[in-house]
């Protein structure tokens, strides 16, 4: 009877052993189904915090869909995702209006991703036609080394160096033989070519357009064949060249880039686009006291746009902006918040200080800065009709572009010496007297 018992027992020791065990793994697979969960969760959160960082401020995105698995996979990998920008070295000198592009480039190394800047050696020779009336003329193989050395110099401005990668296309362009130009061309028919607007505008208006132009969009979209691009940037200006290398990589049979156009900036008059030449523009390379009081001459209609497009603030950071302007804070609070933020950027924050002392010195309160450039003018004589044509010539009077122009300065009030206005050109001038040309210009005078 006993030895009934002891078995008995045996058997729902086991029992509850197996079921011991069932539940044991049971709450096992559980515990890795929430930590898989809870590692999903994070991943998708992270996705979620990379799509609104590199979406603030495009302009279009083709797909979005593309882009979000993109990241996606690069998260769960750990592999970064190369995002490729061209430049055609034809215009160095950069100015906020370029930086739209290089800014959100800057955004996403921050984000872990690898940046390939490639500087179009080849494709520079060819000369891109992009909104132009007539084919531009291309440029000399030493031109474009001066001007893509130029442009390494620059995009360092805002670029991580040690998350970007340089390369010239020549590199593979120029291994490129006959045949495979004439298979490259093959994907493309002429009817699709004229469908930038461009080419089809000097079509219909008779302007010559040279076979070789054609060539540009197609060689710009085997760079991105060359370096398995998995992101290109550029302005909306650059739609159809970019575009074009998605198509180019599908013929390939590789997995299309996706592209992510910005939108192009408007100056500081508001109206047009950022330009050099149209003197609405805010340099990189300006010194700190300049880019502030540039900054401060933002239409206020502008400021979130700049915000945007010309700084990293973040979305959350920008929706508040939004609110305080929403809710009547002053413009102009905001704007010197902004000014501040864009010089930070390309200068340190003791010389960003010093520009925002500047500017409150000698715009807010009217008075005459401490701190201004020396001018050495050649002095006729000792009257401030000697010394116009100097000015002029040396650039130092701003933005006035002639002797008469200053003139009419002058008689309108706009000249200062010394903080005080003068409207006589018989007026007397020393070495040391300080010149204010309109509102903008200080100079200090020192006579040859």
């Amino acid at each position: 009877m006993k030895e009934m018992e002891i078995r008995k027992t045996s058997r729902v020791n086991a029992a509850e052993e197996v079921e011991i065990v069932k539940k044991a793994e049971t709450a096992g697979e559980e515990n890795v189904k929430e930590a898989e969960m809870s590692e999903n969760e994070k991943v998708m959160q992270e996705v979620k915090r990379q799509m609104g960082i590199i979406l603030k401020g495009a302009a279009q995105v083709v797909s979005e869909e593309e882009l979000r698995s993109k990241i996606e996979r690069s998260v769960r990998t750990g592999k970064p995702l190369n995002i490729k920008l061209g430049l055609d070295p034809s215009a160095p000198d950069i100015h906020l209006g370029h930086a739209v592009v290089l800014r959100k480039i800057r955004q996403m190394q921050d984000l872990g991703h690898h940046a390939i800047i490639i500087i179009g050696d080849f494709t520079g020779r060819i000369g891109d036609p992009t909104g132009k009336a007539k084919g531009r003329k291309a440029l000399s193989d030493r031109e474009v080394l001066e001007n893509a050395q130029t442009y390494k110099e620059q995009i360092f401005r805002v670029l991580d160096p040690e998350k970007t990668e340089v390369r010239f296309n020549g590199e593979w362009l120029e291994l490129l033989n006959l045949e495979q130009v004439l298979r490259l061309a093959s994907t493309i028919t002429v009817a699709r070519m004229l469908e930038r607007d461009d080419f089809q505008n000097r079509y219909t208006h008779n302007t010559p357009i040279g076979l070789h132009e054609f060539f540009y969009p197609l060689m710009q979209a085997y760079d991105s064949v060359a370096i398995e691009a998995d992101l290109e940037l550029g302005g909306t200006d650059q739609t159809f060249n970019i575009l074009m290398g998605r198509s180019l990589q599908k013929e390939q049979g590789m997995e299309p880039q996706v592209a992510l156009f910005m939108p192009i900036l408007e100056g500081l008059d508001g109206v047009e686009k950022m330009s050099k030449s149209l003197g609405n523009y805010i340099g990189v390379n300006e010194k700190a006291q300049v880019m502030f009081k540039k900054a401060m001459e933002i239409p206020d209609k502008l400021i979130i746009r700049y915000f945007e497009l010309a700084t990293d603030i973040l979305p959350e950071d920008l929706n508040q902006i939004k609110e305080r302007l929403t809710e009547g804070c002053n413009p102009m609070k905001i704007k010197k918040e902004l000014a501040e933020t864009i010089t930070l950027l390309y200068h340190t924050k003791e010389e960003t200080e010093a520009a925002k002392q500047f500017y409150e010195e000698a715009f807010s309160r009217k008075a005459i800065p401490t701190d201004i450039p020396t001018v050495e003018i050649q002095a006729e004589g000792d009257r401030l009709q000697d010394i116009l044509k100097s000015l002029v010539q040396q650039k130092a009077a701003g933005q006035i572009k002639s002797v008469n122009e200053l003139r009419r300065l002058i008689s309108q009030g706009g000249f200062k010496i010394n903080g005080d206005r003068v409207e006589d050109l018989e007026q007397r001038i020393n070495t040391g007297d300080v010149l204010q040309i309109g509102k903008k210009t200080f100079l200090k005078l020192k006579k040859q």
